[in-house]
């Protein structure tokens, strides 16, 4: 069971999960890299949602990044390998299955407890950071359903429609 303390941010991973599987269920791979206006791609917001959990997480366990996650994280935004948009939803889910077990064995009497972020050690705490991952990940959700609104109409666009 998640500590009452936690389950706000239990409750905003859980709700992105929805939302991401429910908008990304029939979203054309091709797409993926499709960037409306010079903005961030759709492919590049999944791997960011998978990507951000993972660091922020592994600061809140107060663990430096290993050698993948810094190789994940250069990779973000870019089409480096074929994927699909399947692939990029599962590894979401997957990512948040890993948090919502990480935020249940999280002890209520390490929250307040300093962590520090990045090379750089700046400063936060166990709460900050899990509260940080959960708000960060609707923010990119948020984008992400513009995204894939816009991108979805492309082959309309293409085609003589709209």
């Amino acid at each position: 069971m998640v500590s009452p303390l936690l389950q706000p941010a239990a409750h905003a991973l859980l709700q992105a999960k929805e939302e991401v599987n429910e908008l990304m269920k029939h979203f054309p791979s091709v797409l993926l890299w499709v960037r409306p206006a010079d903005m961030a791609s759709a492919g590049f917001h999944l791997q960011h949602l998978s990507g951000v959990l993972d660091r922020v997480f592994t600061y809140a366990r107060n663990e430096p990044l290993n050698p993948y996650q810094f190789e994940e994280l250069a990779a973000e935004g870019k089409n480096l390998k074929p994927i699909t948009t399947a692939e990029l939803v599962n590894r979401f889910n997957r990512q948040v299955e890993q948090a919502l077990a990480q935020l249940k064995i999280t002890d209520e009497k390490t929250l307040a407890e300093y962590r520090g972020i990045g090379r750089a050690g700046l400063p936060s705490t166990v709460i900050g950071l899990l509260f940080h991952a959960a708000e960060h990940t609707m923010r990119h959700v948020g984008q992400l359903m513009v995204t894939a609104a816009v991108v979805k109409q492309y082959p309309l666009l293409f085609e003589g429609g709209l």
